[in-house]
């Protein structure tokens, strides 16, 4: 919070103690404090301050300041208000963000804090009771940009003011009327429905009417007619210009000082380092349509004004659109897309960054009588059932073994697993399928897991959660469903043996004859794992257990730093390796050279205890694609609503992702998710320590399990709805109820009737080398990565074994029990045992993968059932009726053979 100051405004004592918003606006060149009711109105003729404080799950509390500018604001209150600004910052500790936000073109961020919209109105915010404030209701039109914050203008109400493009709302004093440009998106449109709510719930107490126009129907609906007749009359509105608005000039990115006189000087330009940056100075990085300036630790508040006030009079002498953002970063606070502009940005300024952050928050609080806590310990709290039905898989040679029960709490990390877990649901029981990529396996084995487990999860009930981890980079919920857990060395499989074979590396697979040392970890009896590490001292950890097997010798070493609980853990893992061992315990400090021997003599390890990094709360981004380029733009402020069924999302919780589905999306199969997840991760696109093996979890939309509800609010009511995301927000708008089960969507997720025993079967095509990249598509290179409002990510090049398209020729599935086919009415579905004499016929160049006309409208796991008879016979080489009769895995290697799969 900010504390007492001569120098700080009397207004702001007090302000950050709490979470959420706090807005002052000037008024006499005073700052006074704005009502928090009606939230996001804003007068075009003034200047606000904006303050939004965020509690985080740890670490210290987050500022963010918002400077905004109506376009009818004066030059003094507009400078006042920036002033105000950096004095807020500096009353918090230089410890805040600040943006520049100017009215009609604010960031996302700024817009993400008012749900739905902020609205502009005429005039000039005054505290004085009874003025009117400009209330004096009048029909206004609206223009409504955006999917998930909308920018929202008042235009004039004009018929010449409507275009085909937007969508805009004709507020009157009896009905609200929402006008859907034919080229608008159906998330704009249904952004617009939650403004036209807030309207109608906010100028209209809820009583007025609200009619949906559709671009270009012109008759059979009254609403059209009244919505015209407003206008004056229909008259067609004229096509949109190919540029549509100003285009952003491309600039390089340049570096300046900013001199104590406010003078800029370039020092540098594209290619960039963070050295170039000095404590005792400010600089100015112009990237064209958004400007930094970074203001140094050690400079003194009067040179952070000079800079501020020298970037805001080069934007103006170069005539700089309204719509170039301008942000002021202290040393240290530096944004993701900033530090992105930079060639590398060491990871170590991040960690003493949140240290001396806690402190001096944790000393302000203090100060003024607040409890402070040191960071909570890690949460090991299970969203899920931890007491169902475990089945472990080896991958080997192309085939799934299943192990034995009692081995399978026993990995290999030269080996690859399919782990399924089936635990009791709300409704039913649900299945979680993880592909486990043992740290010494080989790419074959790995590049058959993630194929396999998709082929299982296509086949299984109820949409699964799946999931791909590597080895010491496992989520929590992975150890607490397996509750005990042992990884050795080596492998079992053929490919690792193979690869030991041709390469002449020794073979390290346990033995109990051989020297083993096993790290031990965990939280409890229901969540601990003994890891087999290499057997020379510098492995040890004063935080952990440890036990030592040397021939017949057997040593338990107990580090300074573990607990009375890491003991328990430790005599628990004995007794679970083998029960016949009589231990020699040696407490560090203490040991036998006997014991020194056995690990190759002594040598340096860590002595300190682990300190927990601080850890940022979940981060939601959107997934687009246009011709091979991805985008991702972060969506702020995220709530339950943002994961719109249109999209493709995911959900950055910085020590793992999950890649969530709309069932409206375009995404065709849970393995092209996952190819996402990978491309996301490779942009490391919070510029934070998340590596390429951080799991990944796939999830589609009304099958959210547990522990990724967590992170929202949850309603379950809003998971399970029909139709898109508009036809949603108008169901609810009207009372109307839309929600039920959700039906299947075939495109994502094929159903066979066929039952398919053990031992699945693909065909590889990957060397046989060792790689040690974290799966098959961490292979993928690309461009430089490049940020704006979004965030560019270049197509992949080719991978070792193209993972996301088709299906593993495989004979059966695992155990697992097929759904019945989908019986929504809406659909065409054609049995699999049927020819096609009943059903549509379309030609083979219509119906393939690749093809450049596709059909719309079929189902797409069945395009061969679409051929004719005879063009059938000619393609797969058979008639139907036999080609029905062969086993599942037959079918699709002929199918992915002519390019129907």
């Amino acid at each position: 919070m900010a504390f007492y100051s001569k120098d700080v405004d009397p207004v702001f004592y007090g302000a950050g103690a709490k979470p959420g918003l706090e807005i002052w606006c000037i008024e006499k060149l005073r700052l006074v404090p704005v009502p928090k009711s009606p939230i996001g109105i804003f007068y075009s003729g003034s200047a606000y301050v904006v303050l939004s404080t965020s509690v985080l799950k740890c670490g210290p509390t987050q500022h963010d300041i918002h400077y905004w500018l109506g376009n009818d604001a004066n030059e003094v209150d507009s400078a006042l208000a920036s002033d105000k600004a950096l004095e807020l910052d500096a009353a918090l500790g230089s410890c805040a963000v600040q943006y520049r936000e100017v009215q009609g073109q604010e960031t996302e961020k700024f817009l993400s804090y008012f749900k739905p919209c902020i609205i502009p109105v005429e005039g000039v915010f005054t505290t004085q009771e009874g003025a009117s404030n400009g209330d004096t209701y009048q029909v206004t039109l609206l223009t409504c940009k955006g999917d998930h914050v909308a920018h929202v203008k008042e235009v004039p109400f004009s018929r010449s003011s409507l275009n085909h493009n937007d969508v805009f709302i004709l507020d009157t004093a009896s009905k609200i009327f929402l006008f859907c440009g034919c080229n608008s998106s159906i998330q704009e449109r249904a952004k617009a429905l939650e403004v036209v709510q807030y309207i109608k719930e906010n100028k209209h107490s809820g009583k007025c009417e609200v009619a949906t126009i559709e671009d270009g129907k012109l008759v059979g609906d009254s609403d059209v007619g009244e919505f015209w007749s407003l206008f004056g009359g229909y008259a067609p509105i004229p096509r949109d210009s190919a540029l549509g608005g100003p285009q952003q000039v491309d600039r390089p990115v340049t570096l300046f000082w900013i001199s104590l006189q406010g003078k800029l000087s370039q020092i540098g330009s594209d290619s960039l380092e963070k050295d170039m940056l000095e404590k005792n100075k400010c600089y100015m990085l112009d990237c064209g349509a958004e400007v930094f300036v970074w203001m140094g630790r050690n400079t003194l508040i009067t040179e952070r004004k000079t800079s501020i006030s020298a970037a805001e009079d080069f934007l103006r002498k170069q005539e700089r659109s309204n719509g170039t953002h301008l942000t002021f970063l202290t040393e240290g606070l530096e944004t993701s897309i900033f530090k992105s502009y930079f060639n590398s940005w060491p990871q170590t300024a991040e960690t003493k960054l949140y240290d001396e952050g806690r402190e001096k928050v944790a000393a302000i609080f203090k100060h003024q009588g607040y409890e402070v806590k040191e960071l909570p310990e890690e949460d090991v709290q299970s969203y899920i059932n931890c007491r169902g039905t475990l089945k472990v898989w080896r991958v080997n040679c192309h085939e799934l073994s299943l192990l034995p029960a009692s081995e399978q709490t026993k990995l290999y990390s030269g080996d690859c697993y399919i782990v399924q877990y089936t635990y009791p649901g709300t409704e039913r029981d649900e299945s979680l399928f993880y592909a486990w990529l043992g740290q010494g396996s080989v790419l074959e084995d790995r590049a058959d897991a993630v194929f396999h487990m998709d082929a299982i999860v296509d086949s299984a009930r109820g949409d699964p959660v799946m999931a791909q981890i590597a080895q010491n980079k496992e989520p929590l919920q992975f150890f607490l469903i397996f509750q005990t857990l042992i990884v050795y060395k080596g492998g079992i499989s053929a490919g690792y043996k193979k690869f030991i074979a041709e390469t002449g590396v020794d073979d390290d697979t346990y033995d109990e004859k051989k020297t083993a040392l096993f790290r031990i970890q965990g939280t409890g009896p229901e969540n601990m794992q003994a890891i087999q590490v290499d057997h020379v001292s510098s492995s040890l950890n004063s935080f952990y257990c440890y036990i030592l097997q040397s021939g017949t010798s057997i040593f338990t070493w107990i580090g300074n730093l573990t607990s009375s609980k890491d003991h328990d853990l430790l005599d628990r893992m004995i007794e679970l390796i083998n029960p016949a061992w009589q231990p020699i315990s040696v407490r560090e400090g203490s040991e036998p050279d006997s014991f020194w021997s056995s690990l190759g003599g002594t040598t340096e390890y860590p002595r300190e205890k682990e300190m927990k990094k601080f850890i940022e709360d979940p981060h939601l981004f959107k997934f687009t694609c246009t011709e091979g380029d991805f985008k991702v733009k972060e969506i702020y402020s995220f709530t339950q609503d943002d994961l719109t069924t249109e999209d493709v999302l995911v959900l950055d919780c910085h020590k793992e992702i999950y890649v969530w589905i709309g069932r409206h999306s375009t995404i065709k199969s849970k393995q092209e998710a996952l190819n996402l997840g990978l491309k996301f991760l490779q942009t490391n696109i919070l510029e934070e320590e998340l590596f390429l093996e951080a799991p990944i979890y796939v999830v589609t939309e009304g099958h959210e399990p547990p522990f990724f509800t967590c992170f929202f609010e949850w309603d379950p009511s809003k998971a399970n709805m029909h139709g898109n995301s508009f036809e949603r927000k108008l169901a609810t708008l009207k009372g109307k109820t839309s929600s039920g089960t959700a039906p299947s969507r075939n495109a994502l997720k094929p159903r066979s009737r066929d039952a398919t025993p053990d031992g699945l079967r693909s065909k590889s095509s990957s060397s046989n080398g060792w790689e040690r990249s974290f799966s098959p598509a961490s292979t993928v290179s690309g461009s430089h990565l490049k940020f704006s409002d979004n965030y560019s990510i270049s197509s992949p090049t080719p991978v070792a074994r193209k993972l996301f398209t088709g299906s593993s020729p495989y004979q059966d599935s695992p155990v697992v029990e097929p759904s019945s086919p989908s019986t929504n009415e809406n659909s065409h579905q054609i049995d699999a045992n049927e020819t096609s004499a009943n059903s549509l016929i379309y030609p083979y160049q219509r119906l393939t993968v690749s093809s450049t006309e596709p059909v719309s409208g079929i189902d797409v796991t069945k395009r061969e059932a679409y051929l004719s008879e005879e063009e059938f016979a000619e393609k797969i080489g058979m008639p139907k009726g036999a080609f029905y009769k062969l086993p599942k895995w037959r079918q699709n290697k002929l199918k992915m053979a002519v390019d129907l799969f």
